[in-house]
């Protein structure tokens, strides 16, 4: 094995490093204009965000669970109603539910480690409205199956498309299929900034009306207040330093694809390890790879040697899916999803680690192993 490398799972410091010169202008420059509040700085990311994803409408928020949340309160979200969600995702999904009146309603995994659709049609009852499906790890879901299911049953789609900027499902891009969709902007997606933020995307002009006016205290754009709303408003500074990554994001991309495309080609051969779809040019699925998240026999194990080996990794929410938290009253059983978290396991997937990082990645995989 190669000299010992040290590769962290994720290099927070250099997000300010690596664009210092850049993001210093990019603060004088706002800083100068006094635009710390909706100036045109978030207008300019709120029509970037609009035409990359091909929506009508957008509007940057606080974070990605506030868009969610905001989705939910605009569509009419009240007490009993039932919103049917994967368990594995993270447990925004489940609160902005909970916070907007409504009951989440967690289903297993498919094969693919997403929302199963036969799950989703099987936990449909007369008090479900809708369904709020997670594009994981920059994947989307069968969105044509779970659309087809809404449309029979009337209900509602809010999409935590949290991790999938720029991912899509038959050339459809995520968080355009339903209602709305949610993104996150937290400094470890693909798009970060530099603290929380969030956006949200619909075609449908009602919805973009109402959570403009939920977002901002209740206000409409001239600045009449038409209901009961809140401060969720996208920091101008964010949205400036989000509008200059946003010019090189589709290198991003196909960089975070170059990586996943050599963890497959040097992992696949261990049959310990079950690996997440390789990229593909032209299938139903285009995956930006938010994450790159396997399962491993010995999943604990493996992990502690990689730490050893100088490499980090994570194990995604405490290793819990959202049924898994009992406190929050959940009493349900999901065989597929809990074996999933029993082997879960992120190796390093972001724009720090070069392919000797990568390499040498996979060559202590293959030593445990062989060990």
């Amino acid at each position: 094995m190669s000299e010992q490398r040290k590769v962290p799972f994720f290099d927070y410091p250099r997000l300010f490093l690596d664009d210092k010169k850049e993001l210093i202008n990019i603060l004088e420059d706002v800083g100068a204009r006094g635009a710390y509040i909706m100036q045109r700085d978030l207008v300019e990311f709120e029509k970037k965000l609009a035409n990359y994803t091909n929506s009508n409408y957008a509007i940057g928020v606080g974070n990605a669970t506030d868009g969610l949340e905001l989705a939910w309160l605009a569509i009419g979200l009240k007490k009993g109603d039932e919103v049917i969600i994967s368990s594995h995702t993270m447990i925004a999904t489940a609160s902005a539910i909970i916070t907007a009146g409504g009951t989440p309603v967690p289903v297993d995994i498919g094969d693919d480690y997403l929302i199963d659709v036969d799950a989703v049609a099987n936990a449909v009852t007369k008090n479900t409205v809708g369904i709020s499906p997670t594009q994981l790890n920059g994947r989307t879901c069968d969105m044509e199956s779970i659309m087809n299911i809404a449309k029979s049953k009337g209900l509602c789609v809010v999409e935590d498309a949290a991790q999938a900027l720029g991912s899509k499902f038959k050339n459809q891009s995520a968080g355009t299929f339903g209602d709305a969709g949610s993104f996150s902007f937290f400094p470890a997606k693909v798009l970060g900034a530099l603290g929380d933020g969030g956006g949200v995307v619909t075609n449908k002009k009602e919805i973009y009306e109402k959570i403009f006016q939920l977002h901002d205290h209740g206000r409409d754009p001239q600045g009449e207040v038409q209901l009961w709303g809140r401060n969720s408003r996208l920091d101008n500074l964010q949205a400036a330093i989000l509008n200059k990554r946003f010019e090189r994001y589709e290198k991003v991309i196909k960089r975070r694809r170059e990586i996943a495309s050599i963890y497959n080609e040097q992992l696949s051969i261990i049959e310990e390890i079950q690996l997440p779809p390789a990229p593909v040019e032209n299938g139903d699925h285009f995956d930006i790879y938010q994450n790159y998240e396997l399962q491993a026999e010995n999943r604990d194990a493996l992990k502690t040697y990689l730490a050893n080996n100088g490499v980090g990794t994570i194990i995604q929410w405490a290793g819990k899916a959202v049924h898994q938290w009992e406190v929050l009253g959940f009493d349900i059983k999901l065989p597929k999803t809990e074996d999933f978290f029993k082997k879960c396991l992120m190796l390093p997937m972001n724009m720090f680690i070069s392919d000797e990082d990568t390499y040498y990645i996979c060559e202590s995989i293959k030593n445990f192993y062989r060990k």
